[in-house]
């Protein structure tokens, strides 16, 4: 049987601190951070009783922290193409405004998909869609 060592040790810490920052890492990619202090957030998007309203970009706008000797840098509307492209895609947009309530799953049905998929008898799909075909 090998005795640790010291470098043994160091390097199971090194390994433990990699997997800690990947860790991190991961969940700062996945969206698990806070914004930026100052920066907008999906509020911005607004509700006129029937369809999602896109943000007005010149209120989303400031200026540019990109330096460039004397040159004028043009200002930046951060987060205006990711809020317009989400109001344009919600199905419902009433739920911007009056969610509905988050209810727990149904466990009979979910018991029974899951049953149905291991014998090999899952069901097709209906053949509708929340939204109509060719956009707003």
């Amino acid at each position: 049987m090998k005795t640790p060592t010291y470098t043994d040790s160091r390097t199971r810490r090194g390994r433990s601190r990699r997997a800690r920052l990947s860790i991190l890492a991961a969940l700062l990619v996945c969206g698990c951070a806070e914004p930026p202090l100052g920066m907008r957030d999906v509020d911005v998007i607004g509700y006129d009783g029937k369809h999602a309203v896109a943000p007005d970009c010149s209120q989303l706008s400031e200026d540019s922290v990109v330096f460039g000797g004397t040159t004028p840098r043009p200002k930046m509307a951060w987060g205006c193409a990711t809020y317009t492209n989400l109001a344009a895609q919600l199905a419902q947009p009433s739920d911007l405004v009056a969610p509905h309530a988050l209810t727990p799953a149904d466990a009979a049905v979910a018991a029974s998909a899951v049953h149905r998929y291991q014998n090999g008898a899952v069901m097709p799909l209906k053949d509708n869609n929340s939204v109509k075909p060719g956009g707003s």
